[in-house]
């Protein structure tokens, strides 16, 4: 059984699918079956949300004051699962709620889903990876084409307007102009960029 709850540098985890549309060049999934205290974070099928609530009710939350939504798939692909599991959280432990996204939510599940994670999430973390549509789709390889990376952009704007802290991400596997161009980007939307060290 795969976790649902590791720890890693610190910080307390939820791994709550393995789906995501994205096959990125850096994906930290491709290095193996585990991450910090995770033997394996692949799920067989992704967990319940009475799974994961039992998950919870085991964990001692106490050393941590914030939970943060990335395992080996893009949780808004577990959109209810998530909203739940948050509002759970922050009921029964008093917890922050950070959330490692890739931005296409939206067009996972097919309608606007930003203003759904108000009050629950509390920080997102947003991976632009690319200053352009096509360069994003060279790094990410999306499903979704060329609809993926305006729809981010999109998502990301709708972001600022429900969630208290918005930033962006991107990982030095792209150029140094790159990833300019992507801080100019960031400026425009009044984003914070942070740019991630690639884990090989």
């Amino acid at each position: 059984m795969a976790d649902i709850i590791y720890t890693y540098a610190g910080s307390a985890y939820m791994n709550i699918t393995n789906k995501c549309p994205c096959s990125c060049i850096f994906c930290i999934r491709s290095n193996g079956d585990g991450l910090g205290s995770a033997e394996t974070l692949w799920h067989k099928k992704d967990p319940s949300f009475e799974e994961i609530k039992a998950e919870i009710d085991a964990f001692d939350f106490s050393p941590y004051n914030e939970v943060v939504f990335c395992g080996y798939g893009e949780p808004t692909q577990a959109l209810d699962n998530l909203i739940e599991t948050a509002k759970y959280l922050k009921e029964k432990h008093g917890l922050k709620i950070r959330l490692n996204s890739n931005g296409l939510s939206d067009l996972i599940n097919s309608k606007p889903t930003a203003q759904l994670l108000e009050g629950i999430v509390d920080c997102i973390s947003i991976s632009l990876n690319a200053p352009d549509s096509e360069s994003y789709q060279r790094v990410t390889r999306s499903k979704f084409g060329e609809k993926a990376y305006p729809a981010l952009l999109k998502f990301a704007e709708e972001c600022k307007k429900y969630i208290p802290s918005v930033k962006f991400t991107v990982v030095d596997v792209i150029t140094p102009e790159e990833i300019e161009k992507c801080k100019e980007i960031s400026e425009k939307m009044g984003i914070p960029l942070r740019i991630r060290k690639w884990i090989k």
